[in-house]
């Protein structure tokens, strides 16, 4: 198997708590669809019991946590999966240009992209957009830090 080159029915097969630090019910990505070198995509199917949907409607502080964690099963694939070795932590130290232009609602699945556009001494600058159905809902740039602590 080339894990640089996944198939996308490996990633799904993958159980996305193995990628992250995050444990229930604190997970707010459901699973892994596409990885390369520069991007990663995730999908989330959105429900009521999710702690940040408020009167039918996924937040924007969920919206924020699912970009993030986006960044983090990444960092968690290459990990695992290419250089062999455990999850390491990751935290947000930037987020700029962010545009909301929807909620989803709870029974919706949305779809997260983030494109890695530099990494540099364990932080890394992505473009991230959250789409549902095709339709852009968010945008925004984030920043990571990713401590080499295990």
């Amino acid at each position: 198997m080339d894990y640089t080159h996944p198939t996308e029915e490996f990633l799904r097969s993958i159980d996305i708590h193995t990628l992250l630090p995050q444990q229930e019910p604190f997970v707010m990505v459901s699973e892994l669809a596409h990885y390369d070198d520069s991007q990663v995509k995730t999908r989330l199917r959105v429900t009521d019991e999710n702690i940040f949907t408020v009167n039918g409607q996924f937040a924007t502080a969920g919206m924020i946590e699912n970009i993030a964690q986006t960044c983090a099963v990444r960092i968690g694939y290459v990990n695992k999966y290419i250089l062999k070795k455990g999850i390491q932590i990751g935290v947000i130290a930037a987020v700029r240009d962010l545009k909301i232009m929807g909620h989803p609602k709870a029974g919706s699945v949305i779809e997260t992209t983030v494109t890695v556009k530099a990494e540099v001494m364990g932080m890394t600058l992505a473009d991230a957009k959250i789409e549902e159905d095709g339709k852009v809902l968010a945008t925004s740039q984030v920043k990571l830090s990713v401590s080499e602590t295990k």
